[in-house]
């Protein structure tokens, strides 16, 4: 790796994620953005495609000798949450910003672009650039890319993650099992309303509901086996307009966060089977609409000892591992195709007042773990080739 090549391509980095920011769009939203990178792709001279799988934004960077694909991943869309940062780059958007780090994942890749794309007579064989919409919000945008062919071709994959929860200088991540699946549901509880001083001429849906967001902390405590990681969350229930009337409705939201299928699947099961089991006990019905969102991210083992190898000898970075967390990524469904690893690179510090959680109003980064994250990403897909290169002699 030419590392002062890369260190110049890093205000260019700052200067894209800091526009970004400012202009931040919501998942399946993200047409600017990906107009942004589709201009800074072409004006780089590299082959680019757009509108693949929505508004993702494919590019090709071909050596001048046949080889593998490595494919490099990076997302571009923000969330529904008002900017409160006092900054010169805080989103001009209202109620829209970049809370999780995905302007900062584009402007990374866009630097590696530029990197490799200076290099082409180097390569043997090709780096694809994915830049994915809709990583935010379910069904994704992964799949849809994969989909429309962006990983045709291609013999493995990286992505990185600007990660506050670890300082920067750092990098994890882990063999196997990473990052839990998540499926959400939502409960409609129906009883039958009435007025509130006559209780007993109605079924209280509120009551039915209540009672079943209880049944349902259960389900992790005494039905999955206590060594296999799970979430079960109600995050909202809502029932009622005013305190002398008894609802006929009730509905609860929830969220479920495992890292295997089988206890996806129990999970799924004891759900359906309390709601309708609580509801009927008072007189009430439950109707379920249960989604499965996005599978567990699932590291190649031999990619992630890339990883582990590459990561403090050619990247510079300290190197963990990763403890499983429950947040999820639809780069989970790259990994079920092609073999490949997804890391995490720190990007807090306290020192800079950076230690606002992901999706957190006052949300930002070390802007300097972006020159980390594409030291990695450069790193791992250069070991790749080298690897392939003495196999094929």
């Amino acid at each position: 790796m030419e590392r002062e090549a890369l260190q110049a391509l890093f205000p260019q980095m700052v200067e894209d994620r800091r526009y970004l920011h400012r202009h931040p769009e919501l998942s399946f939203m993200e047409r600017e953005t990906s107009a942004f990178v589709e201009k800074r792709l072409r004006k780089l001279g590299i082959d680019t495609a757009a509108g693949i799988g929505g508004f993702g934004v494919v590019g090709k960077i071909r050596g001048t000798k046949p080889g593998k694909t490595v494919a490099l991943r990076a997302d571009m869309d923000a969330l529904p949450i008002q900017d409160e940062k006092a900054c010169e780059y805080a989103s001009q958007i209202p109620g829209v910003m970049h809370a999780c780090g995905h302007d900062g994942h584009t402007a990374t890749l866009l630097a590696v672009a530029e990197y490799y794309g200076k290099r082409k007579h180097e390569l043997a064989g090709e780096i694809r650039l994915i830049f994915q919409p809709a990583e935010e919000v379910c069904p994704g945008g992964a799949a849809s890319m994969i989909e429309a062919g962006a990983l045709d071709g291609v013999d493995v994959i990286y992505g990185v993650h600007l990660w506050t929860p670890i300082p920067a200088g750092t990098a994890g991540s882990a063999p196997g099992p990473l990052m839990a699946s998540t499926d959400e549901f939502f409960i409609d509880i129906k009883g039958r309303g009435g007025h509130g001083g006559m209780p007993h001429k109605t079924i209280d849906s509120v009551l039915a509901g209540s009672a079943l967001v209880l049944q349902l902390q259960s389900v992790v405590s005494r039905s999955v086996d206590p060594l296999n990681p799970a979430v079960l969350t109600i995050g909202s229930i809502q029932g009622g307009t005013a305190q002398n009337v008894i609802a006929d409705r009730c509905r609860l939201a929830g969220t479920v966060r495992c890292f295997d299928e089988e206890t996806r699947e129990l999970i799924r099961a004891r759900i359906h089977e309390l709601a309708a089991g609580t509801a009927d006990a008072y007189g009430a019905q439950a109707e379920i609409d249960y989604t499965a969102g996005y599978p567990c991210l699932v590291n190649d083992a031999a990619e992630f000892e890339r990883f582990y190898r590459t990561a403090a000898s050619e990247a510079g970075l300290i190197r963990e591992l990763s403890a499983k967390i429950m947040p999820a990524e639809d780069f989970a469904y790259y990994l079920r195709k092609v073999p490949g690893c997804f890391m995490l690179v720190g990007a807090g510090n306290p020192g800079k007042g950076i230690v606002h959680p992901h999706h957190h109003p006052k949300f930002d980064i070390d802007e300097n773990a972006m020159l980390h994250a594409a030291a990695l990403l450069i790193a791992m897909a250069d070991s790749y080739f080298a690897d392939a290169e003495d196999l094929a002699e």
